[in-house]
């Protein structure tokens, strides 16, 4: 299976996952969220420095259980539609 580039704006949703886990992370080591979430250490900071912009969603249900993200707000937060370009 060809998996299709990413648009623009799937880029610019996964760099604002990874924003987000970030900050709900806090000062906590990485190493310690992604043990208890059942990752890697590697995925977790791929996730939250944007390069794996579209995470699986167990994945994501199991970092945001850890660090106590409401899944519904994450996805509000995090699904913001794209900023449309000003007229000229």
């Amino acid at each position: 299976m060809v998996r299709l580039p990413l648009t623009p704006a799937e880029v610019e949703r996964g760099q604002r996952l990874g924003a987000r886990l970030r900050r709900a992370r806090g000062d906590r080591p990485m190493l310690d969220v992604a043990l208890a979430a059942g990752v890697s250490p590697e995925t977790l900071r791929k996730i939250e420095t944007g390069r794996i912009a579209t995470p699986a969603f167990p994945t994501i249900a199991a970092i945001a259980d850890v660090l106590g993200l409401s899944l519904d707000e994450l996805w509000s937060e995090v699904n913001q539609p794209a900023r449309e370009p000003l007229a000229s």
